[in-house]
């Protein structure tokens, strides 16, 4: 194998495949990546078993072949190349060592067999669908951030994908909780995705996917079994189990008859919390939210270290209510919204809220109160 590629190139394909590679493994040949020759450049593999990532990559191949060579090495050469250089990468089949050349600089590289690498099974996706990448960026910003860290509840580790019915339709729906908070968040149902299984998209995948998701103009080819997942642009494909699990039925925690209104101003709203959470103590960080007509006053008091206050004009016009939250997950959902006013829906001191942006009914969360 022998090609020339440039550092530009070389640098965005291992950073991308070396990213799912993890630091610490037991199989020597999982912290390698896969370099192949192929009629359309070459391509760059990593997997850690649960993910794989493709990254395909323009290059001038003078010999085809393939090797494995150490993902974080290789990547640590090519970031520190000079801008503009020309890399060449050469196999040779005598001693098995991969050189990297570029200018003055000459680096010899151990490698492992091509044949030891582990290739993801290719599986049937019932499901195969394209989706704009500014959809599905919205579908999972706005909610990764409820995926649960609790290991002994492996089922909420990752974001459930599904079709759903929402109130504008059938919908691609993205949903995540921790028991504590939950973001369900709808997006128009694309065409072809309407047999979709309901899969949940582990963390790590998460992830990864959002560097597929920059480029607004790029669509993302969605694929959809009931084990496996894939989203591919004609660069980067993105392979990942599923989370073997049940989702739990989280519309029993949606609550439905909330009635009383708190319009505020998000941005306003995420800073207030944001400043008088500063006294809170790290183990609770409950922040008490008093409301009154178009009047609302955020307060934490800290025995141990102080309290603080901060009024906020509102829209709202029920009765005087008090409930406490935890401050982080109010700033986390605050920091969600990208309309200017949040519209908050109570129904006593005991009961979650439901909080949504502005009119927009396809963004929802929830958040279970605290006692202050």
């Amino acid at each position: 194998m022998k090609f020339a590629i440039e550092r530009a190139d070389l640098v965005k394909a291992v950073s991308q495949a070396q990213s799912v590679v993890e630091r610490r493994n037991t199989i020597p040949i999982l912290a390698n990546v896969l370099i192949e020759t192929t009629p359309e450049g070459v391509s760059f593999r990593a997997t850690d078993l649960d993910t794989e990532i493709v990254y395909l990559t323009n290059a001038q191949v003078e010999r085809p072949g393939a090797t494995t060579v150490s993902a974080s090495m290789l990547n640590d050469i090519a970031r520190k190349l000079p801008d503009g250089a020309l890399v060449q990468l050469d196999l040779d089949p005598n001693s098995g060592r991969l050189s990297v050349l570029a200018g003055r600089s000459n680096f010899s590289l151990a490698t492992l067999p091509r044949e030891d690498f582990p290739v993801m099974s290719s599986s049937e996706y019932p499901a195969n669908f394209s989706a704009p990448a500014v959809v599905l960026r919205r579908l999972f910003d706005k909610s990764k951030f409820a995926i649960s860290n609790e290991e002994t509840r492996y089922y909420l580790n990752g974001v459930y994908m599904h079709v759903a019915q929402g109130e504008e339709g059938p919908s691609l729906r993205c949903v995540a909780t921790d028991g504590h908070r939950l973001a369900r968040i709808d997006a128009p149902l694309p065409d072809g995705a309407a047999e979709m299984p309901g899969v949940i998209v582990p963390r790590k995948t998460v992830t990864e996917l959002r560097k597929l998701l920059d480029d607004d103009a790029t669509p993302i080819a969605v694929s959809v079994s009931e084990t496996k997942v894939r989203f591919a642009t004609p660069t980067i494909t993105l392979t990942s189990k599923v989370i073997d699990g049940t989702f739990p039925d989280y519309s029993r925690v949606i609550p439905a008859g909330n009635t009383r209104k708190l319009e505020v101003d998000a941005g306003d709203f995420a800073k207030a919390v944001d400043r008088v959470a500063t006294v809170s103590s790290e183990r609770s960080r409950a922040v008490k939210l008093s409301l009154d007509e178009d009047r609302l006053v955020l307060s934490v008091n800290a025995p141990d270290s102080g309290a603080a206050e901060e009024e906020l004009p509102v829209a709202y016009a029920d009765e005087p209510l008090e409930i406490g939250f935890n401050a982080k997950y109010l700033h986390e959902i605050a920091g969600q919204i990208d309309r200017e006013n949040a519209v908050f829906l109570f129904n006593g001191s005991g009961d979650a809220a439901l909080i949504r942006e502005g009119g927009d009914t396809t963004a929802v969360y929830v958040v279970m109160p605290m006692r202050v």
